[in-house]
This record gives C-alpha cells, structure tokens and sequence, in this order.
C-alpha cells in the first residue's frame, strides 16, 4: 500500500468522523420518519466540529461550538448503556425541562404536546412487515393512529397503537420529588417517533451529550434485505426496495 493510499484512506475515516457518516436504521422505533432499511447521512458537526478521530477517546475534543441541542432534533448517538451500540431517536427534552408521560400523551413543562389526527394511509402502504400482522407480544392485531405533533420548532408524525396498553409515565429511577423528570446538564431526554414501539428514555435513561455522534440529514438509500442482521423483521423476512424515499429530508 502506498502512502498516497494511505492518505486517501486517513482523509475519508476523517470525513466519517468530523463531517458526514452513512447509518442504517435496524429497527422500527422511528416510524414514521425512519422505516427499517433506510440508509441516512449523519451530520457529524451540527453541534460542533470535532478534532478527527478525538471521539475515540471518551469525549471528543470540538475545534468549533459545541452548539446546543434542540428539542425536535433527530440525533444518532452512543446508547447509554453500551457504547458499542448506536441509537436514533427524537430529542424532546433539553437541560432544565420538566417531563411526563401519561396516558400516551407528552407533557413538556406541563403543557401537553398537541396531537392533530393525520391521514396514515400512505404511510400503512410503506408500513414494515413487522408491524401488519398480529403483535406477538399481545396477540392483537395493530390499531395505528397516526397524529401530527410539534416538538420545539420541528412537526413531525408520530404513530400510537391503540391496541397497546399506556406507558405510564419515566423508568421511577427518572423521577424527582414531584413524580417528574427534570433533565439535568449536558443530558437529554429522547423518544422514538412509533411511540408504543420503541426503547428510548422513558426505559433507559438520558443521553449524555458526550455520547450524541450528530444529527440525522436525510434518506439516501431504502432497501430492507432479508436475513441481513440485525433488521427488525428477520422472523419474517422480505425484500422490499423504496427509491422513492431517497432524498427524503428528515425533519
């Protein structure tokens, strides 16, 4: 290998890691912003430029901001509890917001996130296999309402299955005094957009911003391949091919 290889291969891993990174969404908890297969481009310095390759140590070093995280924003980050992984999700809490969760409905600083009843059909036409048939955690079939919302400047879908029981509320080791929880610095409070099916903060706790890698862009590429793990639907698999997602801006 030559050293201009050798540059070329360094200048690309530097790219990866301050500027832009590919991801591909495994599971379903983002429906239906993100179905399982699509291929997204992560913005590597919406909240700051990094010194390349400093993210391998614990917290990355940042040449520029870092820039504060919006509620609304999509981020791609290090799951909490194993760094190895990577997670996306909505953030909907920032530090020194007050947070519930009760009876399906978010409450953000003690207003009530509105939910508009929105028009679903085109989205069941894209829905996952997974989520067509039978729920295998309930046996019932699923009874998806779709509703527009607005979480800090950005509208969006999310989707309720009205066949799932309430989540009531943050894991109790979230809450204060009051039953609440309040976000503390340099942490966030994330959700998945498939409400009843995603595994987030309500369960698991906050994110650090140390462990946010960058903000979801857009849709490049939507192909879900059967037995490619770890998709969501590898009980189940089936080839399904969408170009008609890519280039979808994510918002």
């Amino acid at each position: 290998m030559n050293l201009r290889t050798i540059l070329a291969i360094i200048a690309i891993l530097a790219f990866r890691a301050s500027v832009y990174e590919p991801y591909k969404i495994p599971t379903g908890s983002m429906i239906p912003t993100m179905l399982i297969g699509d291929f997204i481009l992560v913005n590597k310095f919406k909240y700051g430029f990094k010194l390349p390759f400093s993210h391998l140590k614990d917290e990355a070093i940042y040449l520029t901001g870092p820039h504060p995280v919006k509620r609304g924003d999509i981020i791609v980050f290090k799951y909490p509890h194993d760094t190895n992984i990577n997670y996306v999700k909505r953030v909907v809490g920032i530090p020194g917001d007050e947070l519930e969760y009760i009876n399906k409905t978010l409450y953000i600083n003690g207003v009530a996130q509105e939910k508009v009843v929105h028009d679903g059909r085109i989205i069941q036409k894209d829905m996952d296999v997974k989520y067509t048939g039978l729920n295998q955690s309930t046996g019932d079939a699923y009874d998806f309402k779709f509703y527009k919302v607005k979480t800090g400047d950005v509208e969006h879908v999310i989707q309720i299955d009205d066949n799932m029981p309430d989540v009531n509320n943050f894991d109790r080791a979230m809450l204060g005094d009051t039953n609440k929880v309040i976000v503390p610095d340099e942490q966030y409070v994330v959700i998945g957009d498939n409400r009843d099916f995603s595994a987030d903060s309500r369960y698991w706790g906050f994110v650090p911003f140390k462990h946010i890698k960058g903000s979801a862009q857009a849709v490049w590429f939507a192909v879900n391949l059967p037995f490619n793990w770890p998709w969501e639907n590898i009980d189940n698999p089936r080839y399904s091919f969408r170009p008609w997602r890519i280039g979808t801006v994510l918002k």
